[in-house]
């Protein structure tokens, strides 16, 4: 965790963005990401050096030595006027150059970098603010680079970007990724699932960097994320190198549309699709529109999950209510899929807050094994009422939490054959969801336990109100001869 006072450096940073006139969150966010990547790139430079003078062997340089300048340890000591000087015009069109030698795999999402700081007096300020944050610690580099990312929530715009971290982590502790594993977000965003499923192989696998095939695949095969936003593929690139991930897979996609061929590739898929929206026919993989026709996207991101995961794979993605209990062809036509042809899980049913105070749609986690073969004989359900914040706009910390609960019973579902329907979690047998058409919302098969209130009748209730009234009319005639 980084301290209150790399906090307060951050929260300096942005400050001086705002009053310098760059406003927009995700603007912020983009040019610290270009300048983290160029200080990135001197460090790598000066390690690079260092090694190859212990090992004797001939340095090959990232920067030309007659281009010495366009180094941050180099421009960051120089007057602002030159500094500005040799950022605008030296060093962002060198970095957006760099992808054609491929001296750095994060170099691809720097080739439309745009220059937005408008004065060199900001600039200087950024740029001493930004070499004074400690950046050599992988763990603070990767806290550091979350913190500036949550801000994206906090300014209140763009926060659907952002899918709460303690939701994330709860996922990726719900999946327990493997060291063999092959990663997907098809909708990455910042890359939040990815980075936490590699903290957690970190945590909880730390032999697998002992390996060199596995930390090869670690760092070159194991995570892939889409998207088709140019911004965020930025920002999720910077969020899994300062992670320690050096060559993820994160590239400009349409996953849905007939461009994306992958197929029986993936082997655990963790994701937050966007929801609510419309596509057209003509805009959509037509063997997602064989598996259920429709232009919704949450249910074109099912049928894209099952295409592209290979057989054994597992999935855990957000989706809304919606999609548990909608009464079209479409909707039943995905739901029946998973339960029939793979193995359905769980259906984890998550507050309607959890996402304030951006949406406050409900949303529920939905756990499927893909098989081809079927495999559904019962689903697990737990009705999620509290994820340790308030359910309000605020989302304050509170001390009900149902997220632990939630792992450790997922974790021992042996325990959990026995448990009746009123309470917080049960099973459910397939062939009561396939009677109920394929409902999967908890509220069809959860039962409420109703206790007896016991009320005093009526004539006691009324002669009660009697010498209230009789009460107040004492008190007003007292107060009349006060004042008359």
């Amino acid at each position: 965790m980084i301290t209150g006072e790399i906090k307060n450096k951050v929260d300096r940073i942005w400050e001086v963005f705002w009053t310098g006139g760059v406003t927009n969150p995700l603007s912020v966010i983009e040019q610290i990401t270009y300048l983290l990547f160029i200080r990135g790139l001197d460090e790598i430079e000066e390690r690079r050096r260092k090694e190859a003078a212990l090992l004797g062997i001939k340095h090959k340089p990232i920067f030309p030595e007659d281009r010495q300048e366009l180094r941050w340890g180099v421009f960051k000591n120089l007057a602002a006027d030159k500094m500005y000087q040799i950022v605008s015009n030296g060093v962002f069109p060198f970095i957006k150059a760099l992808h054609a030698d491929k001296d750095s795999a994060y170099s691809k999402y720097m080739s439309d970098a745009i220059f937005i700081i408008p004065t060199s007096q900001m600039l200087e300020k950024i740029v001493t603010g930004l070499s004074d944050l400690p950046l050599e610690d992988r763990d603070t580099k990767g806290d550091l680079y979350e913190y500036l990312l949550s801000k994206i929530a906090q300014s209140g715009t763009n926060g659907q970007f952002r899918t709460p971290r303690h939701i994330i982590k709860m996922m990726v502790d719900l999946m327990k990724p493997s060291p063999e594993d092959i990663i997907c977000d098809p909708a990455a965003g910042s890359a939040g699932f990815l980075v936490a499923a590699g903290e957690y192989l970190r945590d909880n696998h730390p032999d697998l960097f002992l390996d060199k095939s596995l930390r090869d695949h670690f760092n070159n095969e194991m995570f892939c994320g889409f998207d088709m936003d140019r911004t965020m593929l930025r920002i999720g690139a910077m969020n899994m190198m300062l992670h320690g991930v050096e060559n993820p897979n994160i590239e400009y996609r349409d996953s849905l549309s007939e461009v994306n061929t992958d197929a029986s590739k993936y082997t655990l898929i963790m994701t937050n699709p966007p929801f609510k929206g419309s596509l057209d026919y003509e805009a959509v993989s037509a063997d997602l529109l064989r598996v259920t026709k429709t232009k919704k996207t949450e249910l074109l991101f099912l049928a894209l999950f099952l295409r592209i995961m290979k057989t054994g794979g597992r999935c855990a993605s957000i989706v809304p209510d919606g999609v548990l209990f909608g009464s079209s062809n479409a909707h039943v036509a995905i739901r029946k899929e998973i339960v029939e042809k793979h193995k359905l899980e769980a259906i984890i049913s998550m507050p309607s807050g959890v996402f304030k105070p951006y949406a406050g749609v409900s949303t529920a986690i939905i756990i499927f094994t893909k098989t081809g073969a079927g495999g559904t004989d019962k689903v697990w359900f737990y009705d999620m009422k509290a994820d340790g914040y308030s359910l309000d706009d605020k989302r304050n910390d509170i001390a009900d939490n149902d997220i632990p609960d939630i792992v450790a019973r997922f974790r021992d579902l042996k325990a959990e054959e026995n448990r009746k329907r009123t309470e917080q979690s049960f099973f459910v047998m397939k062939d009561e969801i396939v009677s109920n058409g394929y409902d999967l919302s908890i509220n069809k098969y959860k039962e409420l336990e109703h206790e007896e209130v016991a009320y005093e009748k009526p004539q006691v209730i009324l002669a009660r109100l009697k010498e209230m009234e009789r009460e107040i009319q004492q008190e007003l005639d007292e107060l009349e001869k006060l004042i008359i």
